[in-house]
């Protein structure tokens, strides 16, 4: 998530509200996939309406695929092409996500242990957190310790949402090198790069149901022909050439509606029919979810798009909108403390299974945005180092 409240050029220091719109959704959509997670993955035991259950976990689920993909188009429309010496750059925007990430990475790895020395049931760490194994109900330091070891290596369990910063700082490191290129092509390069950048798309599946290997990967090679057209980059330039690109009201809605109902047709159904196999692996199970596949660009491009035309003219809206961007990363940085709690509330409410996601969000994302606001509005600037 791009902490950045400035638009291109950067150097004019203007600001952009549909950007604002489009990262009210990333964050809004990116909270309510969390909310989902406790649906598409219940803990035992079972209950009777366990099918309902995945069916509106799969439903939801399916539909917020672009919250990710938003993301990383906001980055590329604000900041490519970087300006500025890359030191800088790197000094700026690494740093800035940094420190947050370390400290909350070691406050959610905590969290199963400070859960046993309050004498909690360690059944209620599942309702934080839905991937939660046998491991983190120990409520062990020894558990926890290793868990923070292996920060510099990988998430864990108990903290998944953080994948995505692994990928920001990746992102950071190669914007530069990347806008190099991006400043100087010409128009068709650009879609020449995005052209093969969406061959990449299908890959997934032709790895999951044709073969493992194409294209010179193999046993002892795992970069293949279009590996460096692959990945999160595309979704830079994407949002990079995108921004420019202006279509009527008429033509996004006539283009984008089609494309959204066909990326979402294949997303759900390819997730049910993989839940309904026997046995199935984890990979698997994230196939037709995966960001980086041509059914969810499909899904990202006409919200994008969409999102371009809005321009609110309450000016409260648009302090509200001004202010998610400073405290959209905090946001981020906390709110997985809130989902699953937040669904557990609905369910003991009884809401229709239908609404209980949507309501769960409303509530995560409320109480996450209210608690950031409430730390900038007391500590300043000084929150950043906390709160990104």
């Amino acid at each position: 998530m791009s902490t950045s409240i400035t638009t291109a050029p950067l150097n004019n220091q203007q600001h952009i509200v549909w950007l604002d719109v489009v990262r009210f959704i990333a964050m809004f959509t990116v909270v309510c996939c969390h909310c989902t997670d406790p649906f598409n993955f219940y803990p035992e035991p079972l209950t009777d309406n366990i099918a309902d259950i995945k069916l509106w976990g799969a439903i939801y689920g399916a539909l917020l695929r672009p919250c990710v993909p938003l993301f990383v188009m906001i980055t590329g429309a604000l900041l490519l092409p970087v300006r500025g010496d890359a030191s800088v750059f790197y000094k700026k925007r690494i740093f800035r996500v940094l420190w947050p990430f370390l400290i909350w990475s070691v406050v959610y790895n905590l969290f199963p242990w400070i859960t046993g020395l309050f004498g909690l049931n360690p059944t209620i760490i599942q309702d934080f957190f839905p991937y939660a194994g046998e491991e983190v109900t120990r409520q062990s330091l020894a558990v926890s310790v290793d868990y923070i070891a292996q920060i510099p290596f990988n998430f864990s369990i108990v903290d998944v949402h953080m994948w995505y910063i692994y990928l920001l700082i990746g992102l950071y490191l190669y914007l530069p090198i990347f806008s190099a290129w991006v400043e100087k092509a010409s128009e068709k390069a650009k879609l020449w790069f995005l052209a093969v950048w969406g061959v990449t798309l299908l890959l997934p599946y032709y790895n999951e149901f044709v073969a493992q290997y194409l294209w010179g990967t193999c046993s002892w090679n795992a970069f293949g022909m279009l590996y460096y057209f692959a990945g999160f980059n595309g979704y830079l330039l994407l949002g990079h050439y995108l921004r420019n690109l202006d279509w009527s009201i008429g033509k996004t809605l006539a283009i984008g509606i089609p494309m959204f109902a066909v990326g979402y047709a294949v997303t759900f159904a390819g997730f049910r029919y993989i839940t309904a196999l026997p046995e199935y692996t984890d990979e698997m199970l994230e196939l037709f979810f995966t960001y980086c596949s041509l059914n969810v660009v499909m899904m990202t491009i006409p919200v994008f798009m969409l999102a371009k035309k809005a321009n609110p003219r309450s000016e409260t809206v648009r302090k509200a909108l001004a202010n998610l961007t400073v405290c959209g990363f905090g946001i981020y940085m906390i709110h997985y403390f809130f989902t699953g709690p937040s669904v557990v509330l609905m369910r003991n409410l009884n809401l229709p299974l239908g609404l209980q996601i949507p309501a769960a969000s409303v509530v995560a994302f409320g109480v996450s945005w209210l608690i950031v606001w409430a730390v900038y509005r007391a500590f300043g600037k000084k929150a950043k180092y906390v709160m990104g």
